[in-house]
């Protein structure tokens, strides 16, 4: 991204005209229009007086910017076949530091995931196919296709399937537990 630009949206994302950053940054307007548009190039001073009247620094200013992945292809998942009849796929992989994260499981006939230990946070999810039984402590219950499930994690947790046919389950963790 160029300099001007990066200006200019860190002057948008203020709310700020340019006729307010000149006079916060003691610049006329012109100034700023023509360094928006890179028709011109601030000197360090200047730069510096521009970034100081944008509450910003230099360093975060120039700070390399790593791309925000948002979107994550299906041919990178990562695939986990475990032995146990069950499959799991992690649409996002790589991803740390996040508030949550998801997996896909897909579960043979009379298979079940690992039973979980009860921790802080909750955990959701979308039956895709056929019918899995959620169990939380000392209840269990029903979904089939179609139908979301929603839970506090705060007791020991897992999922099973009980029917004659595969289901496939899209699971969502907070905090990521997987």
């Amino acid at each position: 991204m160029k300099i001007g630009e990066k200006i200019k949206n860190l002057r948008l994302a203020q709310d700020l005209t340019q006729e307010d950053l000149a006079d916060r940054a003691d610049l006329i307007k012109g100034f700023i229009s023509m360094l928006e548009r890179d028709l011109t190039s601030p000197s360090l001073d200047t730069l510096e007086l521009i970034m100081n009247a944008l509450d910003t620094t230099l360093a975060d200013f120039f700070e390399d910017e790593e791309a925000v992945k948002v979107v994550f292809p299906k041919d990178k998942r990562v695939v986990i076949d475990n032995e146990n009849g069950m499959i799991t796929e992690v649409p996002i992989a790589g991803a740390q530091g996040r508030e949550m994260d998801m997996i896909i499981v897909t579960l043979s006939p009379g298979s079940v995931t690992p039973k979980e230990r009860s921790h802080n946070g909750e955990e959701c999810g979308l039956v895709l196919e056929g019918t899995v039984w959620i169990v939380a402590g000392r209840e269990s219950h029903k979904a089939e296709k179609g139908d979301a499930f929603y839970y506090e994690a705060n007791k020991q947790h897992w999922l099973e399937n009980r029917s004659k046919a595969e289901a496939k389950i899209l699971w969502i963790s907070s905090p990521p537990s997987f």
